[in-house]
């Protein structure tokens, strides 16, 4: 499918220091979360959630700066799914919970997209030192801290096909449930992206406080993988409602 143009997005941005934790969870446990007309998509038979830290920069909507919000964190929890359009499988993305530092950000979001967003103080640092870089997301919830934080000492990558890194990174689609039970397909555009490994990764959080019992015992153990990205520009287009048959 070609990208529609990019003066028809909805908004357009720039997402840099992708920082992203896989950690292996049960299907049954995302199942009831997968948006109508969807299902729970796999890698190699397991699937999979995402803690995922960056930087929003440039932020525009519908072309427009966003005023005092043009630059800022995000740190989301998402897993994957598939729907068919009748033609081909459609790879796409959903958010259990987005934490961003702004209200409007937030709001905007919950009210055009109805996406899971929420308010918290956050901070991040990037170190780029030589041949060493490590970045650092964190946001305070319910009075705590907390942290995702990794090291990466290898050049950038080209991300091979059929690897678990591209089945984490590349998704053109975002799907969302809504209120009245049907789904809103959206299409996000990106270049591919390279990635470089992760070493010294450590999470510090509360998952039982942020995201309930089901992902706090999945993100108790140890992630699968860890991997950092440089990002690039991006697009996020108009939703579509779908309302597929019972």
């Amino acid at each position: 499918m070609d990208a529609p143009p990019a003066s028809s997005a909805f908004l357009t941005a720039e997402w840099r220091h992708l920082l992203m934790f896989n950690f292996p969870v049960e299907r049954e446990t995302l199942e009831p979360l997968a948006p109508a007309g969807t299902v729970v998509d796999t890698y190699r038979g397991v699937a999979y959630v995402s803690l995922v830290g960056f930087l929003f920069r440039k932020t525009k909507v519908l072309g427009i700066p966003v005023l005092f919000n043009q630059s800022f964190e995000e740190v989301n929890l998402r897993f994957y799914v598939r729907r068919f359009d009748g033609e081909t499988w459609r790879r796409g993305v959903v958010f259990i919970k987005e934490i961003v530092p702004s209200w409007l950000i937030s709001q905007s979001a919950r009210f055009f997209y109805n996406e899971n967003y929420v308010t918290c103080r956050m901070r991040h640092h990037i170190d780029e030192a030589h041949d060493r870089r490590t970045l650092e997301y964190g946001w305070e919830f319910d009075g705590t801290w907390h942290e995702l934080t990794a090291t990466s000492t290898e050049p950038p990558q080209t991300i091979s096909p059929g690897s678990l890194e591209e089945f984490i990174t590349h998704h053109e689609w975002g799907y969302t449930r809504q209120r009245d039970g049907s789904t809103l397909e959206y299409h996000v555009t990106h270049p591919h992206w390279t990635v470089s490994p992760a070493c010294d990764w450590r999470l510090r959080c509360d998952a039982r406080t942020l995201y309930g019992d089901p992902f706090a015992a999945a993100l108790a153990k140890p992630a699968t993988s860890a991997f950092m990205l440089s990002g690039s520009k991006v697009a996020v287009y108009p939703g579509k409602v779908i309302h597929p048959q019972s």
